[in-house]
């Protein structure tokens, strides 16, 4: 979006709707990067830095805020009419 023009409803559902559609081809990614680490993990017995459980804590506390925002945009609809 144009940064000078007021965007719409319209226009900020389908900057919303862009966005939601690269985020999940980039869970889907993420998702079977993880699974794929987490066999190799058990498979070899590896073990990870602990950078990476802080690193996943604060994935999951962004990804929990992503989902209310989510909520509250399609509450919003439902209560449109």
């Amino acid at each position: 979006m144009d940064e000078k023009q007021i965007p719409t409803v319209e226009m900020s559902l389908e900057a919303l709707s862009v966005a939601v559609g690269k985020a999940s081809e980039d869970l889907r990614a993420v998702r079977s990067a993880l699974d794929t680490a987490r066999a190799d993990i058990v498979s070899h017995n590896t073990s990870m830095s602990r950078d990476v459980v802080k690193d996943a804590e604060k994935a999951i506390n962004e990804l929990r805020k992503a989902d209310e925002g989510l909520r509250e945009v399609l509450q919003d609809l439902a209560e449109r009419d």
